[in-house]
């Protein structure tokens, strides 16, 4: 697939360029796995939500209140369908990718949670994403108060408490710090928050042209970063495109702190002598 930097062909990422809150996130989390795997299919990942949807919509129904409802969508999804999280497939690049969780069964958390709100929206459950530190959540605001899912950890359901205390001691951060966090993410941070993961991975794994596809994604969505700018001028030096890498790198020299400048300089020159190799 050509790649097209202004994304006119993916409908809900257009939306979230325009800062608009009717994205439709399963969509849009497709339009970027479309990077890694172009021939993903929207209908079977939509048909295996809407069957989800249906075999809990008795269940829902007699669910006794918020709680057992959710309750419920964890069991179907996690005990009957086996998609959770483990330690083992964390790093895996398939963990992040939407159409992938459902096929192998395991994901990260904000992979998965976007799973659950995709099947909790089919039945009209009131499920959102809480961008909680270092592990994705959902969330509903119930009558009783604020529940969160667990999706990683098998759809656990939490009550608030339960859900500060579990990410204390993940995070070792203070109540006062995880507290603001419990709020309904809007869609553009979730976004944000999964191309991040992407990039951090790729980068990690050293496949330079994955993290380049998923940096250009952010640098479109945040294009005064300077962060962005440079990180992307770094990968399209690693991922074999001197000139961008060039262009980028003389921007960034422009604006970027002292201490980045020596480093810079090196890249730029670095992207020079393979740019010369081509002409």
């Amino acid at each position: 697939m050509e790649f097209d930097p202004t994304y006119t062909l993916d409908s809900e990422f257009s939306k979230v360029l325009a800062r608009r809150e009717d994205v439709d996130l399963t969509r849009v989390v497709l339009e970027i796995a479309r990077d890694e795997y172009p021939d993903v299919d929207d209908e079977i990942v939509m048909n295996w939500i809407a069957a989800r949807a249906s075999e809990l919509t008795s269940p829902i129904a007699k669910a006794f209140d918020e709680y057992d409802a959710l309750t419920a969508l964890g069991e179907c999804l996690a005990d009957r369908h086996s998609v959770f999280g483990d330690d083992a497939h964390y790093n895996q690049a398939d963990s992040h990718y939407l159409h992938r969780v459902i096929e192998t069964g395991r994901g990260i958390p904000i992979a998965l949670s976007v799973l659950y709100m995709a099947v909790a929206d089919k039945l009209g459950l009131n499920l959102f994403g809480v961008s909680a530190p270092l592990h994705f959540l959902c969330g509903s605001d119930t009558c009783e108060g604020m529940l969160f899912i667990d999706a990683f950890n098998n759809g656990r359901v939490l009550e608030r408490d339960d859900c500060l205390r579990q990410l204390q001691e993940l995070t070792n951060l203070p109540l006062s710090q995880i507290e603001p966090t419990l709020k309904p993410a809007r869609p553009r941070a979730i976004v944000l928050r999964t191309l991040n993961n992407l990039k951090r991975h790729y980068a990690e794994t050293e496949e330079w042209k994955s993290a380049w596809r998923a940096q250009h994604r952010l640098c479109a969505l945040e294009p005064t970063s300077y962060g962005h700018s440079r990180d992307l001028a770094v990968f399209s030096l690693k991922a074999d495109h001197p000139g961008q890498a060039m262009e980028l790198l003389e921007g960034c020299l422009k604006r970027c702190p002292e201490k980045e400048r020596e480093t810079l300089e090196i890249h730029l020159e670095s992207a020079r002598q393979q740019l010369a190799k081509w002409n």
